[in-house]
Parts: C-alpha cells; structure tokens; sequence
C-alpha cells in the first residue's frame, strides 16, 4: 500500500464518505494471474486496511485486454457508474483520486465534483488537469477533500 493510503482511507471512513476502487487489470485477460489471483490480493488490501481501521466500501475492475475496446476499463465510465448505482452515490457530488491521466478523464467524463492526481514523483506534471489539484501524497488529496467539505457547510 503507498505510503499514508490506509491513514487517507481511514480519514475518508471518519468522515462517512464511500471509498470505491476502480481499477483496470488486464494482467487478467493477458493471463499473467486469475480472477481468484486478484480477489486475493483485494482481501489482502482489505486485512491490510482493517489493521488501520479502515475500509474500502466496494472495488470494481476491468479484466479486459486493452485492445479490447470494453466499455467497463477507464477511462470509460461503466464501472464508476454501475458503483454509483450499486451504492446510492450521487456522482456529481464525488471526487476522483487517481495517479494518471486516465483517472482525471474518467473522473471528468463521469461528472465527478473535483478529480485529484496524486503523484509520487514529484517530476511529474499532470497533463489533464485544468484545475490544478495535483497532490504529492494520497493523504494530502484527502486532506484536500475533507477540508473541501468541511467549508462547505
């Protein structure tokens, strides 16, 4: 897990926000691991959260090879959608939090409030984000949002 994710998700939980990952994993399709392969991993990244107090409501992925051309792997919006109807999420009203271009994109194409890119590497200049809201840490965006609506009300 990067470093003050599970600090981030906590924070988020804390808050009574809803945490989805999306996720495309075309390790899947290309036959480099399973499906069970994968779900393994996510309990892993559950067990790991839960030691934090911490948890992600819901993940969602996209097994498909990239030539594929499925409507479910970002930047396409299926998944993050059929999550907003699966859980009772008002899109418009959410942020996205992703470290690349295609986060920001499918973020924007979906309607979200505010899409945040966090970037470990500091050399890195967000090239899809005409807000500005690039981060240097995932607690960092969190810490954004949180702040973001706390002056809201």
């Amino acid at each position: 897990m990067l470093p003050g994710a599970a600090e981030g998700i906590r924070l988020l939980n804390e808050h009574g926000l809803k945490v989805i990952v999306v996720t495309n994993q075309s390790g899947i399709a290309r036959g480099y691991f399973t499906e069970d392969i994968l779900t393994g991993i996510h309990d892993k990244m559950q067990k790991g959260l839960a030691e934090h107090k911490a948890h992600v409501d819901a993940i969602y992925y996209c097994p498909h090879h990239p030539d594929d051309n499925c409507d479910c792997r970002k930047p396409k919006t299926a998944l993050l959608l059929k999550a907003a109807n699966d859980l009772n999420i008002d899109v418009e009203q959410s942020y996205m939090i992703g470290d690349a271009d295609k986060d920001v994109q499918l973020g924007k194409a979906a309607g979200c409030k505010a899409c945040l890119l966090v970037w470990q590497n500091q050399d890195k200049v967000p090239l899809d984000n005409p807000q500005g809201l690039a981060f240097a840490s995932f607690f960092s965006a969190v810490e954004w949002i949180i702040n973001h609506e706390e002056n809201r009300h």
